[in-house]
């Protein structure tokens, strides 16, 4: 793998002229890559290459989502919201290149944070994602570890990759969830601090009807969740008769 990554930083500097630093993750859908170019800081994200796909459909599925991740991304910051700028997009190679956010990962900061501060970051978190729905963007992953917090104490909402453009509250409403959720298994403790943070912001954003009508969404989604577990655990094979 480490000879793969080697192989494909050199290619991406030869065809983009910038220089590759380090890398900052491997997933199954991209490698992430910290470099710079003409002084400025970046992440390189390269969609890998599915070998159990037939090629040409390969290339289409990796053409659109690069494609529709930079127009998330520039949407949302004509939006208002503080996301990375797009800096180059080379969709033919499931390439996008963006800014590099210097700062903290909120998963990492909640630990130590102050009460106070963090009242003020989710709220205005819930306020950038109620900006987001008000623009018909879904996130489609947004998590504490897809929030960076600038030097400045400013949170960025970064990693647009399962993102997509919506009107329903439905997908809001998962937006919603799958943050609370993350927030819960992370730092349970802080659950209510950040939520109630969180959705003064978004109120602020979209309004109290609408504010409202997602929430009831949000735990419609969590009840069919609690089911879905409820329902298995009762037709597990090693439940006692």
């Amino acid at each position: 793998m480490e000879t793969k990554i080697a192989r494909l930083a050199g290619l991406i500097e030869d065809r983009l002229g910038l220089s590759i630093e380090s890398v900052l993750g491997i997933g199954a859908e991209a490698v992430l890559l910290k470099g710079s170019l003409s002084g400025q800081e970046v992440v390189v994200k390269y969609r890998l290459k599915k070998n159990y796909r037939n090629e040409d459909l390969d290339r289409i599925l990796r053409y659109e989502r690069t494609v529709l991740e930079a127009k998330l991304l520039s949407k949302a910051a004509l939006t208002g919201v503080s996301v990375p700028s797009v800096v180059l997009v080379y969709p033919e190679e499931g390439i996008l290149v963006t800014s590099f956010i210097r700062g903290e990962r909120l998963k990492e900061y909640m630990g130590t944070a102050q009460p106070e501060n963090l009242k003020k970051i989710f709220q205005t978190i819930g306020r950038e994602v109620g900006a987001l729905h008000e623009a018909n963007i879904v996130h489609g992953d947004l998590t504490t570890s897809n929030v960076i917090l600038t030097q400045a104490g400013e949170p960025v909402i970064i990693d647009f990759g399962l993102g997509f453009f919506s009107n329903r509250d439905e997908d809001a409403g998962v937006d919603i969830h799958l943050f609370r959720r993350a927030i819960e298994s992370t730092h349970p403790s802080l659950l209510d601090t950040a939520f109630i943070s969180f959705v003064k912001g978004y109120r602020e954003a979209r309004g109290k009807e609408k504010t409202t009508q997602i929430l009831r969404k949000v735990k419609e989604i969590r009840m069919r969740g609690r089911y879905v577990r409820e329902r298995k655990r009762s037709t597990s094979p090693d439940k006692p008769q």
